[in-house]
């Protein structure tokens, strides 16, 4: 038997997407060999193997934190289920670290390996995963374990649609941990990457591109700091997200809410962050245990999740989110475009369509608390088709019931690197105040993709939520304005620098501009009047028409008299509703949102026909100069070798 690899090698650091991919790739490179052939089997492996890895990691460090302050720390999982007993690798040298007990890392694998194949993959599906679920559910009673803690309760709820392990082969088994182990807490850069979801991520990444079974797509990091940034959430606000993903937003804003509570944060204060700030729904049994495991690790030891279909309200596991209030303070999100509802979710709205975003949208109006915000993105077409009624009316019951305030237009691309081409925007707004001004912001210039990706920077937001100063901003953002003399000396006006004057003259810029909303309904309803007045002008005479109809039947007209009296109702029926149409059609426009710049810079080619056609004349004649001269060059080096060749003896 081959003796097991010694390795005392450091954690990998992972320091860009590239060493990420990297990472991810040689994982899946040996699952897709072991039995693990797609994504739908090797993205839930490498999940639970990821998760016990930083979850052990994890514990740990707040361990270490904990005794050198005193203070007592209670693991939530014991030997030999820890990771650094049954996983991690092996080594007999004194440096190797050990257990709490005095043990090796690793002893337990070392343990088993010796006992010979096919041990090691008893005690995970008979001891550990065994274990792991009961500590969610107590497997002789069917009911919640007692006496669990929190976190232990989301491992069990994590891990409980694992039930084997699908890896084949021990000795891949043994690569595939050894790989995982490198992974470490503090070895990953928050700013980019978030342990299983960035994985996760990369993997549907990798999946869309090949046309393989990832459809779905999450929301870019950066997108989500930017709106987590302008909606500022605090401490004793309670955030939710409908359709939550791997828990992206709620992350962040856990983020947001801890950096501004800073080091000395009263215990209190860490408690409700933890346990009582962060809820969320999410409907894909693929992805509910990864955002489970996802927030726990970032430090929310209980996040509030509920699995199920938002929209349907029907649920598939809720007893993490019996504490959530009906109505939430902070609503972030990213709902589905393009997706279709069926009758079942569409009964619970008052505005019935099969889009799934048009009904996430009346959902969130719902579940928004009195002066709450949200922050949301919805794709271009929401914005502006006013030709559906649920459309028209779920936008009127948004404008009616809030004020929306900011709309921000991102760039194409935004989301096609995870699968989704789809022009997108970010809107931003508050529950309680009517809309009367919408200010906008246009970044649609910015130029994304793989290489290039939209950063935090674009927005103008340093990492702290702070303005940037034009010298930290993208060279591509800034260059025409700092080209054109007439800018000299003034700062750049980017999407960050414009919000904070947000409501004010000066926020007005290039890319930025303010709609008067109210403005706009009431020079409608100004179009609309006479179309009305001669609508209901004619609806009136329909009506003595029709009395007249009566009494000529009861007076037995002739035939054509009434084919004559019915053909006028019928036509003064048609221009009663070809003028509400028009009214209907004017009132619609009203809710075309979407974001149309006025202060775009365009290039106009004002040339007569003659001017362009003497332009590229002058250009064919350079091209033909640059080709003779070619020519006469490739001519000479010909007649050169031929002479060459005549004086070789």
């Amino acid at each position: 038997m081959a003796r097991p690899k010694k390795t005392d090698r450091a954690p990998k650091a992972i320091a860009s997407t590239q060493s990420l991919s990297a990472f991810v790739k040689g994982v899946c490179d040996v699952m897709r060999r072991s039995n693990c052939a797609s994504a739908l089997q090797y993205v839930p492996e490498l999940t639970w193997i990821l998760f016990l890895r930083i979850l052990d990691a994890q514990e740990v460090r707040d361990q270490e934190k904990a005794e050198a302050v005193g203070a007592s720390f209670t693991r939530a999982l014991r030997a030999p289920c820890r990771w650094q007993d049954w996983a991690a690798p092996w080594s007999d040298k004194p440096e190797h670290p050990k257990t709490p007990e005095g043990k090796p890392f690793g002893w337990k694998r070392q343990e088993l390996f010796a006992g010979g194949d096919g041990r090691l993959f008893d005690f995970i599906n008979k001891e550990l995963l065994p274990h792991l679920h009961s500590l969610d559910v107590d497997p002789r009673t069917n009911l919640p374990m007692p006496g669990a803690t929190p976190k232990q309760r989301i491992i069990g709820r994590t891990m409980t649609a694992v039930e084997r392990v699908r890896v084949d082969s021990e000795t891949n088994l043994r690569d595939i941990l050894d790989k995982v182990h490198e992974i470490s807490v503090d070895h990953i850069d928050d700013q980019h990457f978030f342990t299983l979801s960035q994985v996760y991520e990369d993997l549907l990444l990798k999946m869309g591109e090949k046309n393989s079974d990832g459809g779905q797509f999450f929301t870019p990091r950066e997108v989500i700091r930017a709106m987590v940034h302008t909606v500022d959430p605090q401490l004793g606000q309670t955030v939710y997200d409908p359709c939550c993903g791997t828990g992206g937003f709620l992350a962040i804003a856990y983020e947001h809410i801890n950096r501004k509570l800073g080091a000395q944060a009263r215990s209190t204060d860490i408690d409700t962050l933890k346990h009582d700030t962060f809820f969320g729904r999410e409907k894909e049994n693929l992805v509910f245990p990864i955002a489970l495991a996802n927030l726990v690790l970032h430090g929310i030891d209980q996040p509030n999740l509920w699995h199920g279909n938002s929209l349907t309200r029907r649920a598939t596991y809720g007893a993490l989110f019996d504490k959530a209030p009906k109505q939430f303070d902070v609503i972030l999100t990213n709902p589905p475009f393009g997706g279709k509802e069926g009758k079942d979710a569409q009964k619970n709205f008052a505005f019935e369509t099969s889009a799934t975003q048009v009904l996430f949208v009346q959902d969130i109006l719902a579940e928004l608390a009195l002066g709450g915000t949200c922050a949301i993105v919805l794709d271009e077409g929401l914005l502006f088709r006013t030709n559906e009624s649920a459309f028209v009316e779920t936008k009127r019951k948004l404008v009616d019931e809030c004020e929306l305030w900011a709309i921000l237009s991102l760039p194409g691309g935004v989301f096609s690197t995870a699968g989704a081409g789809v022009k997108t925007n970010l809107l931003f707004f508050t529950k309680g105040r009517k809309t009367k001004r919408i200010w906008y912001y246009d970044l649609s210039q910015v130029k994304v993709g793989k290489k290039t990706p939209l950063t935090l920077a674009h927005f103008g937001f340093a990492p702290d939520g702070s303005v940037l100063d034009d010298v930290a901003l993208p060279a591509a953002l800034v260059a025409d304005w700092q080209a054109d003399e007439a800018n000299a000396g003034k700062p750049f006006p980017s999407y960050a620098r414009q919000l904070a004057r947000r409501g004010t003259p000066e926020a007005e810029s290039r890319w930025s501009w303010t709609v008067d909303f109210a403005a706009r309904r009431a020079k409608a309803r100004e179009e609309m009047q006479p179309l009305l007045d001669g609508a209901a002008k004619l609806k009136a005479e329909v009506v003595d028409l029709k009395e007249q109809l009566k009494r000529l039947k009861k007076e037995k007209a002739a035939d054509h008299v009434l084919e004559a009296h019915d053909a006028r109702i019928r036509e003064k029926d048609k221009a009663v509703r070809d003028l509400e149409a028009q009214a209907a059609a004017i009132d619609a426009a009203v809710f075309d949102l979407k974001a149309v710049n006025p202060n775009a810079v365009t290039t106009v080619d004002d040339r007569t026909p003659a001017e362009i056609i003497a332009s590229i004349d002058a250009q064919g004649r350079i091209v033909a100069q640059a080709l003779a001269r070619l020519n006469a060059l490739l001519a000479s080096d010909e007649s050169t070798t031929e002479v060459q060749g005549e004086v070789q003896p």
